[in-house]
């Protein structure tokens, strides 16, 4: 995780990028939370039993904070952008029957999350 920034348009924004989980999975977690207001989103996700909702939690945890320490209204926060684009795959290949192999395809996601105040 790591690159806040403050943008006095846009909120804030927090990113985990090369997370180690297929962006088809964590896309499925990330649509809940997208225009929820940040306590509802962190209720959600802390509930959900998905592998994607702690690491999204984490990042959305990140935004608040960055907006936290500039002093934005905690109360008026939501989740303006939540969103996960594929990272670049790890090949893989199992061996198989009679000396043959098949690729796996180690997929990666980067999740950004943006919070702003309504």
């Amino acid at each position: 995780m790591g690159n806040q920034a403050k943008n006095d348009t846009a909120g804030w924004e927090a990113t985990h990028r090369y997370a180690s989980i297929a962006p088809r999975k964590a896309r499925l977690v990330i649509d809940m939370i997208r225009g929820a207001s940040c306590g509802e989103a962190l209720e959600q996700l802390q509930f959900n039993h998905r592998r994607a909702a702690r690491m999204i939690s984490a990042v959305l945890k990140s935004a608040i904070t960055s907006a936290d320490e500039n002093e934005a209204n905690m109360q008026r926060l939501y989740v303006q952008e939540a969103r996960i684009d594929g990272g670049p795959y790890q090949r893989r290949w199992r061996p198989k029957d009679r000396g043959r192999a098949h690729p796996i395809n180690k997929r990666t996601s980067h999740i950004i999350v943006r919070v702003a105040e309504r």
